[in-house]
């Protein structure tokens, strides 16, 4: 096998098509994204080069898309610090109770996470329909008077409504890795630790907690990356609105591009897009991986 390995040809044979996949996939879209982005190119006709014109107006006179990134900067917070932690409480008592009562409830906090994007969607736009909701009338039998709120039109509560439904669906991918890494623990380990003194608290965040270090990382990782590309949800309850209160920056670009004939501005937003992305990819796993050389 050593031998095997040692030949160039089959070395090659093994590398070049996953070097070939992503050359065509990514690295010759974005080569190409990255030139349009320099024209005022509608999509379709002839266009100029307008080199950075495109940039300069998106950062300097685009309140829409620095709304954006706001709203996906909000997005991971909540996912981070809000859903995470409730996340790993929850799968640390699964992992404690019976396995058939584990399995049942994993599976009921899960089901959300395998049903599409459009069946959730339509299904929380009609429990906030304003006028036939269950939401607005379950809150009228508990308030004794009548509640009309359009939950996802009212500017007061449109993101928080959206953040919602995003959050509702993705729990159960946070709730599976963390409950998946949670088994992984040794018992031994954490019974080593109570015998020494240590309590439930204590052995959870000096024992457990290191240990789960690399799935937390992944999780956070898989939610910044989550949060950036949030687009069909958007899209399909709120269309950004109203006005730019939802707007999310991958919804943005596309409006921009297909919707609004601005190719060029389209892919300009594109590149940033991705340049903000790796970005704070980067970010979060320089963080834990200090983090983890600490530990």
């Amino acid at each position: 096998m050593k031998k095997l390995f040692n030949n160039r040809a089959v070395t090659a044979a093994l590398v070049v098509p996953g070097i070939a996949v992503m050359v065509f996939a990514m690295i010759i879209p974005i080569g190409f994204s990255l030139y349009y982005s320099l024209t005022d190119w509608a999509g379709i006709g002839t266009f100029h080069m307008v080199g950075t014109q495109n940039y300069l107006e998106i950062l300097t006179q685009d309140s829409t898309f620095w709304r954006s990134l706001g709203n996906v900067g909000i997005l991971i917070f909540i996912t981070v610090f809000i859903q995470n932690p409730l996340a790993f409480i929850l799968a640390a008592v699964l992992a404690k109770v019976s396995t058939r009562l584990s399995r049942w409830l994993r599976t009921l906090y899960f089901i959300p996470a395998v049903l599409s994007v459009v069946v959730v969607t339509a299904l929380w736009v009609n429990i906030m329909n304003p006028s036939f909701g269950i939401l607005n009338k379950v809150l009228s039998l508990f308030t004794g008077m009548p509640v009309m709120t359009s939950w996802l039109g009212n500017p007061a509560t449109a993101l928080g409504a959206v953040i919602w439904i995003i959050v509702w669906q993705g729990f159960g991918w946070a709730l599976l890795f963390f409950y998946t890494g949670l088994m992984t623990v040794p018992v031994e380990i954490q019974e080593a630790a109570i015998i020494d003194g240590a309590n439930r608290w204590t052995t959870y965040t000096r024992v457990v907690l290191p240990i789960m270090f690399p799935i937390i990382s992944a999780v956070v990782v898989i939610d910044v990356i989550s949060s950036m590309k949030q687009m069909e949800l958007i899209f399909l309850s709120t269309g950004g609105g109203p006005g730019d209160l939802t707007q999310f920056t991958a919804v943005y670009l596309y409006q921009k591009a297909f919707v609004a004939s601005q190719y060029g501005y389209g892919n300009a937003l594109s590149i940033l897009f991705v340049v903000v992305s790796v970005g704070l990819t980067l970010i979060v796993q320089r963080f834990f991986r200090t983090e983890g050389e600490v530990q």
